[in-house]
């Protein structure tokens, strides 16, 4: 059974959307995407899947557009489901979510998305800057399991500074 985060469905019509999401690890960060619209906020990257679009495609297409990065080896680590308003698409959504974790490998260049920013933030901050209960228990799952991808030896690949008490509850994107 694919476990259920957020509130209970209500008395409304869902449509199912299917989604793929990425734990992107390197070198001791997390990339996150900072979302600004319809909610300021931290997410892993990712986001629905097309029609005739495989989830393994889409994942690597929703990473390059809000990160600007290429991803190689991606590892599925399971599934959740959870009941929401979605905004931009003015409907009710069933979200089914399959997340994976993966290593980011180029940067081609900033966000495509409109409103996308990346942003590198240290493992132990990862969980506390999720507001999404089933991305938050993938990521501390993953980080418990030691599934960090740690690559010792090499620099790191960019700095990686803690995010601010003040920052995270105002969910002001740092200075870059």
């Amino acid at each position: 059974m694919i476990p259920r985060f957020g509130p209970s469905p209500g008395r409304r019509s869902y449509r199912l959307r299917p989604g793929a999401y990425a734990l992107l690890i390197r070198d001791g960060c997390a990339l996150l995407t900072w979302q600004q619209a319809p909610e300021p906020e931290f997410q892993l990257p990712g986001g629905g899947i097309d029609p005739g679009e495989s989830p393994l495609r889409a994942l690597h297409r929703e990473v390059r557009e809000e990160t600007g990065w290429v991803i190689a080896a991606p590892r599925r680590l399971g599934a959740y489901r959870r009941f929401c308003y979605m905004p931009d698409y003015d409907f009710w959504a069933e979200k089914l979510c399959s997340v994976w974790i993966a290593r980011p490998v180029a940067r081609l260049g900033p966000p495509s998305e409109p409103g996308h920013r990346a942003h590198w933030v240290p493992l132990a901050q990862v969980a506390d800057l999720l507001p999404d209960p089933g991305s938050r228990a993938f990521a501390q799952a993953a980080l418990r399991l030691g599934r960090g991808g740690q690559v010792h030896g090499r620099p790191p690949l960019s700095p990686c500074r803690s995010i601010s008490t003040a920052e995270m509850s105002s969910l002001r994107l740092p200075p870059a």
